[in-house]
């Protein structure tokens, strides 16, 4: 297992979420545009690899079941954690409660999102995914900070869910190569699911990236170059 690839993706999800101490408003454009960039990559990225590999194994006629089950399964997810793995801040006053339900359905997405990564040798999934979890890190941060949290137990929260697509990495690459209880035959069917929570998340990030069916001209470049980027890395890799 290649180290730098645990490091980026929990560095880029605590530095997001070490951001909030340093950008006054929680409108940072540059943000939005991370945001935008990264929703396109990681749909392009799904496309060109993560569903035609999946779909290479004996069990291809099952994959679009389990495509459907983390589309679902991500839609259910949103309801406790109220967006923010799209970078989406809402005030919470409930006299300080600690909002158990974002926090432990962002944990679970951003565990599931690092499986995927145990088959993946070009690169490109990583970034997308590390790219990603910066606005949604950001949300969290903001949540916390709006509920009064001292700067230590947030920068405690967020290596929490900074360690969680690592600890994914590092599950599903056992469970593929046999030495986490010999699963290898599951893998494709749970890679699957992944596909099923990627295609949810990336469209409505495209989607929601939109007003009246309208989008800014900078978000329209952040889209094609995160299209565009995934693209050159899919045929420079001897697609």
């Amino acid at each position: 297992m290649e180290i730098w690839k645990l490091l980026v993706l929990f560095f880029c999800a605590f530095f997001g979420g070490t951001a909030i101490f340093l950008v006054k408003s929680d409108k940072s454009q540059l943000l939005k545009l991370i945001l935008s960039f990264s929703g396109a990559y990681l749909f392009a990225i799904t496309v060109l690899h993560l569903i035609p590999d999946a779909y290479s194994g004996s069990d291809a006629r099952e994959i679009g079941v389990f495509i459907l089950i983390g589309f679902l399964l991500q839609v259910f997810l949103e309801q406790f954690s109220e967006g923010v793995e799209h970078g989406h801040i809402h005030k919470h006053n409930e006299n300080h409660v600690f909002p158990y339900g974002i926090m432990i359905s962002l944990c679970l997405h951003a565990f599931l999102e690092g499986m995927p990564l145990a088959k993946e040798h070009h690169n490109e999934l990583i970034f997308g995914i590390a790219l990603h979890h910066i606005p949604a890190a950001f949300a969290l941060a903001s949540i916390l900070l709006q509920n009064h949290y001292k700067p230590a137990k947030i920068l405690f929260y967020i290596a929490v869910f900074a360690i969680m697509a690592p600890i994914g990495f590092y599950v599903s690459t056992g469970l593929s190569n046999g030495s986490i209880g010999g699963l290898e035959a599951y893998f494709n069917k749970m890679m699957g699911v992944v596909i099923g929570i990627f295609l949810h998340i990336s469209t409505t990030i495209l989607f929601e990236s939109s007003v009246d069916h309208k989008v800014s001209k900078r978000k329209m470049i952040a889209v094609l170059l995160g299209v565009c980027i995934a693209l050159v890395g899919y045929y420079g890799s001897g697609h």
